[in-house]
C-alpha cells in the first residue's frame, strides 16, 4: 500500500507539482478556477489525503502527544487514556499510544518510536524507577517536556501527578486491624516503582504501629493481573501461611485473589477479608463487594493534561508533583 501524493496527481493532469500544491492549500490568487477545480477533483478520485505531519513540521509543530502506559489489565489505564485523549482533542493535540508491558526495554523502545513521530510531549507512568532516566533526560535536554501520572520517580526534576498511595495504604491496613485482622497478607505490585514501596511502607508502617512484628513471608511480589492474584493466593495456601486479611497492590489481583480464596471454601470477609487499592466501579460487581481505595482518574488525567500543555508553552515554568486524595471505600470484603 503506498499513499497518493502531490507528485501523483501532477503526473495524472500533466501539472506541475508547485501548481498542485498551491491549489490544494487553497491558491486562487496563482492557480486559476478551472485549474483549482481540476486539481481538487483529481485528487479526490485518486483518494489523495494531505500530509498533516509533513505539514506540522514545516509550521515546527506537530500538535502530538505520547501517552505510555505500562499494563492494559487493569480498568485505570483505560479510564486514563479517555479522559486524557479527550482533554488533548479539544486543544486541538493528536496522541499517540503505547503499552510498555512493564518492560523497561519495551517502554524505552517506544520512546524512541514518540521521538521519531516528533512529539511535543510526552505523559507516561513509568514501569521502572531507573532503567530509562537516560532516555527522559534525553527529551528534556531538548526541552521536549514529560509528565509522569500515577508512577512518578523521583531522581530527576520532572512535573508529576499521583495518589497518595502511602497514606491511603496505611489507613486500610489499619482498617483490617481494626476490624479484628492481624495475620495480613500484602499482595504487592512490581518492585521497581514507587507505588509499590509506598504501598508497601503504608502496609509496614501500620503493622507497626498496632506492634504487629513484619514478616516477609507475608508480603508477596505479585504482578497487576487476575492470574498474578490468583497465582499469589494458590502459593500461600500451598506453603500453608496462615493468613486471615488480604491487601492487594491492585483491583485486578484483588479479584483473581478472591476468585481462589473461594475456590477453596474460605468464607469473604469472616475467615479472610480481602481489600485493595487502585478500585474502580468493578469491585462492585462482585459478591461480596470489594473494600476499595478508589484514585480520582479522570482528575489525575486533568491535571497530567493542563501541566504537559504549560510546559509546552513554557519549558522553564517550575516543576510541580502534585498528589491527589484517594478515597477508602469500606464494602461487604472486609465487614459483616
Amino acid at each position: 500500500m503506498r499513499y497518493i501524493t502531490i507528485k501523483d496527481i501532477a503526473a495524472a493532469l500533466g501539472l506541475s507539482k508547485s501548481t498542485v500544491s498551491r491549489a490544494l492549500n487553497g491558491d486562487s490568487k496563482n492557480v486559476s478556477k478551472e485549474t483549482l477545480q481540476k486539481i481538487v477533483e483529481m485528487a479526490s478520485k485518486m483518494g489523495y489525503r494531505r500530509n498533516e505531519l509533513a505539514v506540522n513540521l514545516r509550521l515546527r509543530s506537530t500538535r502530538i502527544i505520547g501517552i505510555m502506559i505500562p499494563e492494559m489489565t487493569t480498568t485505570f489505564s483505560m479510564s486514563f487514556i479517555t479522559a486524557a485523549q479527550g482533554l488533548l482533542h479539544q486543544q486541538g493535540y493528536r496522541v499517540i499510544l503505547a503499552l510498555s508491558d512493564e518492560n523497561p526495554e519495551t517502554e524505552r523502545v517506544n520512546l524512541a518510536m514518540f521521538d521519531n513521530a516528533r512529539v511535543e510531549g510526552i505523559l507516561i507512568s513509568a514501569c521502572h524507577n531507573t532503567a530509562n532516566l537516560d532516555v527522559y533526560r534525553s527529551f528534556l535536554d531538548r526541552h521536549i517536556p514529560m509528565v509522569f501520572f500515577d508512577r512518578t520517580i523521583s531522581e530527576i526534576s520532572v512535573p508529576g501527578v499521583k495518589s497518595n498511595d502511602y497514606t491511603q495504604s496505611f489507613f486500610m491496613v489499619e482498617h483490617l486491624i481494626r476490624s479484628g485482622k492481624k495475620q495480613i497478607l500484602h499482595l504487592t505490585g512490581p518492585r521497581h516503582i514507587q507505588n509499590t514501596i509506598d504501598r508497601k511502607k503504608g502496609y509496614r508502617d501500620a503493622l507497626a504501629k498496632f506492634h504487629i512484628p513484619y514478616d516477609s513471608r507475608y508480603a508477596i511480589e505479585s504482578g497487576v493481573s487476575v492470574d498474578d492474584g490468583a497465582n499469589a493466593i494458590e502459593k500461600v495456601l500451598s506453603l500453608g501461611i496462615p493468613f486471615n486479611a488480604v491487601f492487594c497492590f491492585t483491583e485486578t489481583q484483588a479479584l483473581g485473589a478472591k476468585r481462589t480464596l473461594q475456590e477453596h471454601n474460605i468464607v469473604i470477609p469472616s475467615e479472610v477479608a480481602i481489600c485493595c487499592m487502585s478500585g474502580t466501579a468493578l469491585s462492585t460487581l462482585v459478591h461480596p463487594p470489594l473494600t476499595a481505595v478508589e484514585q480520582k482518574v479522570d482528575e489525575m488525567a486533568a491535571i497530567a493534561v493542563r501541566l504537559i500543555l504549560e510546559k509546552i508553552n513554557d519549558f522553564s515554568i517550575p516543576n510541580q508533583t502534585i498528589t491527589l486524595e484517594s478515597n477508602i471505600i469500606i464494602r461487604k470484603s472486609t465487614v459483616e
